[in-house]
């Protein structure tokens, strides 16, 4: 079997593995990385099957390929370090007040010849009172299900 990623550790890599598994400050994801490549290791002698290694690090089999793989293309620091983000996530578009608004309407009564507030019937109302300019119904139902609060 013609294998495209082969791992080989060189001495000083394997110590790093080494420490980072034994040091409290590491993280789960990290040291199951370090724990992959150790198990993949080649020059250590034959190495498990797989699923062998699904079952030891408790990680699926598309994990050993993407950290086998980062090892390989990008090194060993960069494989044992999570990527920063290029450009920061977008903020939310419901901030403090606005949020506090939308849970009062969701709280109040719901209009006339309705028995309860809908997430599409509230995303109309909060439009219609200019509360926000335009937003999704998946933006309230989740403004309402961080705060636990049920339609029902």
């Amino acid at each position: 079997m013609n294998k495209k990623y082969v791992v080989e550790l060189k001495d000083e890599e394997r110590e790093r593995l080494q420490q980072l598994l034994h040091a409290k400050e590491t993280s789960r994801g990290i040291r199951n990385r370090c724990l992959i490549l150790m198990l993949v290791d080649e020059s250590q002698g034959a190495i498990p099957k797989q699923m062998e290694i699904v079952q030891r690090v408790g990680v699926s089999d598309v994990t050993i390929h993407h950290t086998v793989k980062s090892y390989c293309t990008r090194g060993l620091e960069a494989t044992l370090q999570y990527r920063k983000r290029s450009e920061p996530g977008h903020p939310s578009v419901i901030t403090g007040e606005l949020e506090a608004r939308i849970i009062a309407l969701a709280c109040s009564e719901p209009p006339v010849g309705y028995a309860r507030w809908t997430i599409r019937l509230l995303t109309r109302r909060v439009i219609e009172l200019n509360i926000i300019e335009s937003v999704g119904r998946e933006t309230i139902r989740a403004t309402l299900k961080k705060r636990n609060l049920s339609l029902t």
